[in-house]
C-alpha cells in the first residue's frame, strides 16, 4: 500500500510492442531504457531526458521493504528476477519502491524469503536487499523511484519525522541513498515522504509542520551529493477547509511552489483512490463519473495542464477494474484522464496482498489479473527500443 542466454523477449502490451535483450555473459540488459539518456529533468509540465525527449513514467508499486519482512513481498513464492521480468512483460517502465527507515537498522533482519528460489539473497541485510531489487529492476530497463513510505515497519506517519525518527535521520538517510545509487542513471529520484497529512501544513513557515519547507530541505540535501535526481513531492490532505486523500492535495503548490537550488528537478506527486478505500462524496454525486476530471484538475492536475510542473500519480488502484461498479468506472475514468493529459503514474500495486486494492498479480503471486492488465494497458509508455532490440526484429 534473470533470463539466461542471449535471448530477445518481445511483449505486446496494450497494442504496443516493447523489446529488450539480455547479455548472456553479464546478465545485464540492453534494455528499452537505453533509449532514454539520463539524467532526467523537468521542462514545464514534462519530464524530459538529457536530449530533451519527453519521458512518461507508467509504472507500478512493489511493497514490502517498508514492512516487517524488510524485503519485497512475494519472494516467499517467486524468484526476484522473475518477478521483475514479469513487470516488464506487463508493460511497466518504472518501479516505485517503498521502504522504511527501520530497514537500514542492522537489527532489521529480512525474512519471508524462499532462499532456494533466491539463493543470492541469503545473509543479506535490508539495504543489501534493496540493492538487489534496484539492480534487477534497472538491469531489466525499469526506472526506479525510492519512496520513504514509513519511519518503521509498524505504520505510516503524518509528518516526515517522529519521536523516534528525527528530521536529521530522515535527511541523512536520503543523503546516503542518493550517494549510494549515484552511479545508476535509471534510479531517477526520491519520493521524499509518503502521504503527508494531519498536522502537515503547506507554506505556512512553521518548521515543525510545513511540508513544503521540509521538502525543500530534503531536496537540497539530496542534490548536495547527487544533483541528477528528480525530487518527487507529494501533496498533503487538505487545503483551507477542504479535505481529500492523504498526499492528494497540491493546491498549496500554486501559491507556495517548491523551490530547489536545482530548479528543474521538482515533480509533484498525488495519491487518489476509489470507493473501495473510502466512499467519498464525489463518488455519490449524480453526475459521476463526469464530475471526476474537474475534481482531478482542481486538486493536482492543474500543475500539469498549466505547464507549471510535471505530476506523478504515485498511487491509485482498486479491486474492481472491469464492469460497471463505481470503483471500476472510477479506475477507467482516471486512466483516460491520465492518458489524455500525459500524466505519469505508478499503479498500486504489484502485490496482491494490498488489503484495500488487491494487485496486478493474483493471490498465487504468479498470474496477472487480466482486468488490471487491460486497464493499465490502455496507457503505458514503453521506453524507446534499444538499437540491439530494433536490429533483432
Amino acid at each position: 500500500m534473470g533470463v539466461a542466454g542471449a535471448a530477445v523477449a518481445v511483449a505486446a502490451v496494450g497494442g504496443t510492442v516493447t523489446a529488450f535483450t539480455v547479455d548472456s555473459v553479464s546478465g545485464s540488459e540492453n534494455t528499452a531504457a537505453s533509449g532514454v539518456h539520463g539524467p532526467l529533468h523537468t521542462k514545464g509540465g514534462d519530464i524530459v531526458d538529457a536530449d530533451g525527449k519527453k519521458v512518461v513514467l507508467t509504472g507500478v508499486n512493489w511493497f514490502g521493504l517498508e514492512t516487517g519482512t524488510f524485503a519485497p513481498h512475494g519472494l516467499w513464492a517467486r524468484n526476484l528476477d522473475s518477478m521483475v521480468e514479469q513487470m516488464v512483460d506487463t508493460g511497466f517502465n518504472t518501479l516505485r519502491l517503498p521502504y522504511s527507515n527501520e530497514l537500514f537498522d542492522a537489527k532489521s533482519k529480512p525474512n519471508g524469503i524462499d532462499y532456494k528460489k533466491n539463493p543470492d539473497l541469503k545473509g543479506l541485510g535490508g539495504l543489501q536487499i534493496m540493492d538487489k531489487v534496484v539492480k534487477s529492476a534497472t538491469e531489466h530497463g525499469m526506472m526506479v523511484i525510492l519512496d520513504q513510505h514509513r519511519p518503521d515497519q509498524y505504520g505510516q506517519s503524518e509528518l516526515w519525522y517522529t519521536d523516534k525518527l528525527p528530521e536529521s535521520k530522515w535527511l541523512s538517510d536520503w543523503k546516503m541513498l542518493a550517494e549510494r545509487y549515484k552511479g545508476n542513471d535509471k534510479v531517477i529520484g526520491a519520493d521524499l515522504h509518503n502521504e503527508p497529512r494531519g498536522q502537515a501544513t503547506w507554506g505556512d513557515g512553521n518548521p515543525k509542520t510545513d511540508w513544503k519547507m521540509a521538502a525543500e530541505k530534503a531536496g537540497n540535501t539530496i542534490h548536495s551529493v547527487n544533483p541528477d535526481w528528480l525530487v518527487f513531492v507529494e501533496g498533503n490532505d487538505k487545503y483551507k477547509d477542504e479535505s481529500t486523500w492523504w498526499g492528494g492535495e497540491l493546491r498549496g503548490a500554486k501559491e507556495h511552489p517548491v523551490k530547489l537550488k536545482e530548479a528543474d528537478k521538482v515533480v509533484y506527486s498525488a495519491h487518489d483512490y476509489g470507493p473501495g478505500v473510502y466512499n467519498q462524496n464525489w463518488f455519490m454525486d449524480k453526475s459521476f463519473p463526469n464530475n471526476m476530471p474537474a475534481f482531478w484538475d482542481k486538486h493536482w492536475g492543474f500543475l500539469k495542464k498549466e505547464s507549471t510542473a510535471p505530476v506523478l500519480l504515485g498511487e491509485f488502484g482498486g479491486r474492481k477494474s472491469t464492469g460497471k461498479s463505481t470503483e471500476a468506472v472510477w479506475q477507467q475514468s482516471l486512466m483516460k484522464y491520465l492518458k489524455k493529459n500525459g500524466i505519469s503514474y505508478t499503479y498500486w500495486s504489484w502485490n496482491p496482498n494490498s488489503g484495500d486494492t488487491g494487485g496486478v498479480l493474483k493471490d498465487d503471486w504468479t498470474t496477472v489479473d487480466s482486468g488490471k492488465q487491460a486497464l493499465v494497458g490502455t496507457y503505458q509508455d514503453p521506453l524507446p527500443l534499444s538499437k540491439a532490440a530494433k536490429s533483432s526484429q
